[in-house]
Order: C-alpha cells, then structure tokens, then sequence
C-alpha cells in the first residue's frame, strides 16, 4: 500500500506543477494587468506604469518566460507568490480566503456526504416504496432551486425567526462578531453565523451525493455476485452491506475528491448572501482586476486540492476493492 501510494504522490504532483504552470501562462496571455491603469483618468504616465508592473512582475513588455522564472523561484525559495497589479501581497491575501473558506465549506462538505449516501443508500434498498418516492421528490425540487434563491430564502426566514423569538438568534452576514476572550461565547458566536450558509450549502450537497449514491448502489445490487450472495442464503441488508456497499462507494468517493476545489472556489454565491470574503469571491475578484498572479495562486491551490483529494481517493477505493492495489 505504501508503494502505491508512494508512487501515485509523485504522479500527482508532476501533474500539479504542470497544471500550474500552464495556468501561469494563460493567464499571462489572456490578462492585461496594463489595462488597470490605463482605465484611470487622467492615464498615469507609461514610465510610472512600467514600474508598478515590473514591481509586480506582470510586464507584458518583458518576455513571458522570464516573468514565469521568477515568479518560480520566489514560490521555490521564499514562498512568495507575488503581487497584485495594486501591489498588495497575493499570499497573505488567499491565506486569509482560504481560513475564511475552509472555516464556510467545512462542516457543509462533511455533512453533504454523510447525509447524501446515507440517504442515497436507504432509498436504493427502498426502490419505489413511498419512502423513495418522496426523498427523490424533495431532491428533484432543491434540485432545481438556485443556489442564490436558497440562500434569499433561508437568510428571510432567520430573520422572521429572530423578530419572532425578540432575541439574534443568526447572524446573516459575515462569520465572526465576537470580540471578547471567553471561548464560550466565541463557540456560540461561530455557530450563529455558520449555520445559516451551511444550510445553504449542505442540500445542494446532499441532493447529489443522494441521487447519484442511489444510482450507484442500484447499479451494483444487480450484479451477478450480489445475486449469488443472495442465493447462498444472506439477505438484501446483508448482500448490500458485506458486498453491492463497497463497490459503489468507490464511485463515490471519486466525486468526492474532483468536488473539493470546487467546494472552494465555487461557493461565490453563497458568500455572497452571507457577505463572506472567501475563495470564491477572490477568485472572481482577481479576474476583473487582471490579478495573474493571485489568479494562479488560487489554481495552485485547487489544483492541489484536488490532487489532494483524489489521493484521499484512491487510498479509500484500493481500501474498498483490493484488487485496484494488485493492479
């Protein structure tokens, strides 16, 4: 196992730094970090313009590769991932996204996926019962919900329930107001403004890992060997869980680890109800400001989420099907 592992590590990040470092060179192409100053009224001078860019090292008059091997070594030697076009560190400002990010989508992405294959795993066992019928109903209809109507939805109906109740029981922006030292009130606080854009985030969550759990198990309770446990006497609960279970996890846990840099980098929309300066807002953020380096920061670290999460992934599935290991 430990070879295998081993080895897939050292694919992943030949691919990760491949990944990046085409990322660097089309964002190089495509962005014009010019353009910001040029915009302004009255236009700085061009001599003052050169100077703020190859201060940043985003020069389109100085030859690409050159840019890019410096940008390298300052990641390489010092961890420095460079400048912004209005000269602000892009490393201190993704790290602070990234805290903001990690503290939003957290809890949601966990709870997605307990609950989703929990849920998946009882309606496939319960195929066209009622109890399927419905759960299958309610996520066809959050299905079809956008992701901003949702959270308009759940940020109205907290503050209905707090002018009902007289007393804050959620915050509806941002995700810290707490400023004393008792770390009681700073649990109670968290909690206040993490459960409402969890809530938003977690039933789109679980309305894909149900149906597509569902689909999975469904596929695999139809295979010959699941037949041939049955027939040998255990029944459906057993043939499922000693045998259809583990196979159609292993799907599962794929989309889990090609999911996690979007979790990141796409909950633009519901920091953007609750006003959470996250990922995903950045991410939009250094788009419009022609920001190439904070661009391919972000990258690097979707990349390397999901990398990270596909290792995740094929440790779990050889863990579920040995003969991926023998492979």
């Amino acid at each position: 196992m430990i070879k295998y592992i081993l080895k897939r590590l050292a694919n992943y990040v030949v691919m990760l730094f491949v990944a990046v470092s085409m990322t660097y060179f089309l964002a190089s192409a495509f962005m014009n970090p010019r353009s910001n100053y040029m915009s302004r009224h009255p236009a700085p001078p061009e001599a003052s313009i050169n100077r703020s860019l190859d201060n940043a090292n985003i020069n389109d008059q100085t030859p690409v590769i050159l840019r890019y091997l410096r940008w390298l070594k300052g990641v390489v030697t010092k961890w420095d991932w460079g400048l912004a076009p209005d000269q602000s560190p892009v490393g201190s400002a993704v790290a602070t996204r990234i805290s903001a990010s990690v503290q939003l989508v957290t809890i949601g992405t966990i709870l997605s996926i307990v609950i989703g294959v929990a849920i998946g795993v009882y309606t496939a066992i319960r195929q066209y019962k009622w109890q399927d019928r419905t759960l299958n109903a309610i996520a066809t209809f959050f299905l079809v919900v956008p992701t901003a109507v949702l959270g308009l939805f759940v940020v109205f109906g907290a503050i209905w329930l707090n002018n009902a109740t007289g007393t804050r029981l959620f915050y509806v922006t941002g995700l810290h107001s707490y400023g004393g030292s008792n770390p009681w009130g700073y649990v109670v606080d968290f909690l206040q403004h993490i459960i409402l854009p969890t809530i938003v985030l977690t039933i789109p969550g679980v309305v894909g890992y149900h149906l597509t759990q569902r689909t999975y198990l469904l596929d695999t309770m139809n295979a010959d060997y699941v037949r041939t446990a049955r027939a040998k006497g255990l029944t459906l609960n057993q043939a499922i869980r000693k045998h259809a279970l583990r196979t159609s996890l292993i799907p599962t846990c794929v989309n889990v680890a090609f999911s996690i840099a979007g979790v990141f980098t796409g909950a633009v929309i519901t920091e953007t109800v609750f006003a959470i300066n996250g990922l995903g807002r950045y991410f939009v953020t250094t788009i419009n400001n022609n920001d190439i380096n904070g661009a391919v920061c972000i990258a690097a670290f979707g990349g390397a989420c999901t990398l990270g999460g596909a290792l995740l992934a094929d440790i779990a599935s050889a863990w579920l099907d040995p003969r991926i290991r023998l492979g």
